[in-house]
């Protein structure tokens, strides 16, 4: 599995509404400005002086709001005495000097973008700033902004926000099938062979979604085995599990010790709880409650 699909798989972002997307603070969309590659990503701070446009995208109306930048010459250069400047002249400029983002706002959105004039108001509290470079610029929200916008595979998987969110781990030493009867019969005092354990690395399983080893990330779901996993709760950050996906596999859970309690588990259903012992020369699960 890559990053991508190792969101994906995580319901609280799978089932993320698009709103939800674009106020995370790892939203990420690639975009281009001109002829350079970019990354458009919500503007850190909302800026009160910005010139406001009405505009149409595939005919509905918004709010784009451009903040003044040395990236527009002339504009910038009129921007404090704007207000003095005739409309005409002003979107003129505009269709001019903003054309990169003009085309920044139609590819992002996917809409065409017609300018109809000054818009009579300003940004609201809707309004997405967003930010590329030194240019920054809002847009009034809607369904389509959003779901144009607010999608899961803008969000950047290497952004601290994400890579620190953690998830519930167990540690899996063994696996093998046991049969109906067999399980149904466990007793205190019973041993099951554990030929595994010390010949075969434990793997990280992450909430119950993910098996993590040298291999890289797997999906995992049970299979009807029983599994031999570790009693102690521990957690896995999302990070590690994208660098696993990377190559680079988180440190390999400890071996199995004596004494160590441990857990049976059947299709996610604890069935016996007991610890690491031998049985001659083998390692085996004794049972001490079911």
């Amino acid at each position: 599995m890559k990053s991508p699909e190792i969101l994906s798989a995580i319901p609280r972002w799978r089932t993320a509404s698009p709103e939800k997307l674009l106020e995370s603070p790892a939203w990420a969309m690639p975009c281009r400005l001109g002829d350079e590659a970019e990354t458009l990503r919500v503007a850190d701070v909302k800026p009160c002086d910005t010139l406001d446009l009405s505009v149409l995208l595939d005919g509905e109306r918004h709010v784009l709001s451009i903040v003044d930048s040395p990236r527009f010459a002339d504009l910038h250069a009129m921007w404090p005495s704007r207000a003095d400047v005739p409309e005409q002249i002003l979107l003129a400029l505009v269709e001019r000097e903003c054309g990169v983002l003009l085309q920044l706002v139609e590819n992002a959105v996917r809409r065409q973008l017609k300018i109809e004039g000054l818009a009579p108001e300003g940004p609201d509290g809707r309004t997405l700033f967003a930010q590329v470079e030194d240019v920054v610029f809002g847009l009034t929200r809607s369904p389509m902004v959003e779901a144009a916008l607010g999608q899961l595979r803008f969000i950047d998987s290497s952004h601290p926000s994400v890579r620190a969110e953690t998830l519930p781990a167990e540690v899996e030493y063994a696996a093998f099938a046991l049969p109906a009867v067999d399980m149904a019969a466990l007793a205190v005092g019973d041993a099951l062979l554990l030929p595994e354990v010390g010949s075969v690395p434990p793997r990280l399983v992450v909430d119950g979604r993910f098996a993590v080893d040298g291999n890289g990330v797997a999906q995992f779901a049970e299979d009807g085995r029983c599994r031999v996993v570790s009693a102690d709760t521990r957690t896995a950050a999302l990070g590690e599990l994208f660098d696993a996906a990377d190559g680079t596999p988180p440190a390999a859970p400890a071996d199995c010790s004596p004494l160590q309690q441990l857990h049976l588990v059947h299709n996610g259903r604890v069935i016996a709880v007991g610890h690491l012992d031998r049985l001659g020369d083998q390692s085996a699960f004794l049972v001490e409650t079911t």
